[in-house]
């Protein structure tokens, strides 16, 4: 199989078309950045903005079914020349900034085919070394047009287009089902959190009945339900002025801030063993903030509210959290289930606002939950975590999975078009 350089089998244009209006324009829809990022097939049912060009941009960037798209500009080298075939004639419709279009000569290359090859492991490395940039990183046209590109007789490939078109597909469709399995999966996995705190996955002679608690529906009969402030001692935190600094030094005091609630945001992790920021005993003397001990369970009510996790050690929280210490008849890990499971709950009936919701301190006083004696608790606890191992378990091995179809996707489409591959259909 011979090799060419893309300039000799292409014509390449580096786009200068930007997402502004200019009056006198002519109006055209515009293939952007993130439509050849995340489709590898540019067609009509994409969402394409509206942008202006004139009519030389519009002539030499129009594109046209069997052109292909390629990023030149992006914030990492790894992401530089990801392409996209176009695969069908879409009125007006422009190439933006931060492309290029590769368009291949009549009679010498085949659009389908050239996507194929600057999709392959060594034009993707090729590329991403080329790319220059520390922040942000860009190829040049000249990079672009001196890589090699193998180059059987046209219709071999038409051949190989028409292949990987088909077993990549074939692939795709069945990474697919394993995400959607995924998903399926996580939405287990909350069901088990929801079926638990309502007495479901552990089972008991008890007859049901009808609970006054609103996130849920009934409970085992012998359970006993209540206000949450009843069984544990509710509290919240402060932030002491700043404009005392001598409260800002000696920090030793952990303290729980809005930017812990990325890692609560996890319902696989319960406890809080570090915080970003700490305080120190001046500044909580002088302030509303106290010191809750471990096994203290906290839930931010303000900003990305709802979310909520265990102190892993003696803190303090600032005022965005309400904070409960349990009593005798409750664990601070069954009662960690119950605030996750009624997540919902407390966002779509409590949380105000539109833009930062909050849960103002009179809903929280006023959540219920249900209460089972503690052993059950206990037992709750465990059964949740058992079952949530074994969703985890298959979650990872579909994981698996998917990373092996990648690899496999990937090197079929390499050894395709660098002739390792023996297509009968080629041949």
């Amino acid at each position: 199989m011979r090799e060419e350089r893309l300039k000799h089998v292409a014509e390449i244009h580096v786009s200068n078309v930007d997402k502004k209006s200019f009056e006198g324009d002519v109006p055209v829809s515009l293939c952007n950045y993130t439509d050849v990022y995340y489709n590898e097939r540019i067609t009509g049912s994409l969402d394409f903005m509206f942008a202006t060009a004139t009519r030389d941009q519009r002539a030499t960037f129009g594109l046209t079914r069997g052109d292909v798209v390629l990023t030149k500009d992006s914030e990492t080298a790894e992401d530089i020349g990801v392409s996209a075939l176009v695969a069908e004639d879409v009125p007006d419709l422009v190439c933006g900034y931060h492309l290029a279009v590769v368009r291949a000569r009549a009679g010498s290359a085949d659009g389908g085919y050239l996507r194929w090859v600057l999709a392959s492991t060594a034009a993707r490395q090729r590329m991403s070394a080329a790319a220059t940039g520390v922040t942000r990183f860009g190829l040049r046209s000249e990079a672009i047009a001196d890589l090699p590109v193998p180059l059987p007789p046209f219709g071999h490939q038409r051949a190989i287009a028409e292949y990987l078109d088909r077993e990549t597909g074939r692939i795709d469709a069945l990474i697919s089902a394993k995400r959607r399995l995924m998903e399926l999966l996580e939405e287990r996995w909350q069901v088990v959190m929801h079926d638990a705190v309502a007495g479901m996955l552990v089972s008991h002679p008890h007859a049901r009945r009808a609970t006054s608690v609103p996130w849920l529906t009934d409970v085992p009969g012998h359970w006993r339900e209540g206000l949450l402030k009843l069984v544990a001692t509710l509290g919240s935190g402060h932030t002491p002025s700043r404009s005392h600094p001598e409260w800002w030094v000696d920090l030793t005091i952990p303290w729980i801030t809005t930017g812990e609630v990325a890692q609560m945001r996890s319902d696989r992790i319960e406890l809080i063993t570090d915080t970003r920021e700490r305080i120190s005993e001046l500044g909580m003397a002088n302030s509303s903030a106290a010191l809750r001990p471990a096994g203290t369970v906290v839930l931010c009510r303000t900003a990305s509210a709802g979310y909520s996790s265990i102190m892993g050690s003696d803190m303090a929280t600032s005022q965005d959290f309400a904070t409960w210490t349990c009593g005798p008849l409750l664990r601070p890990r069954f009662l960690l289930l119950c605030l996750r499971a009624m997540r919902a709950d407390l966002l779509g009936r409590l949380a105000m606002g539109s833009t930062h919701q909050t849960i103002y301190m009179p809903d929280i006083e006023a959540i219920k939950l249900p209460i089972p004696p503690v052993e059950e608790q206990d037992a709750i606890v465990s059964a949740v975590y058992s079952h949530q191992r074994s969703l985890d378990a298959c979650s990872v091995n579909l994981g698996d999975q998917i990373g092996l179809l990648q690899e496999r996707r990937q090197a079929l489409i390499t050894a395709a078009v660098t002739g390792q591959l023996s297509l009968p259909e080629a041949a």
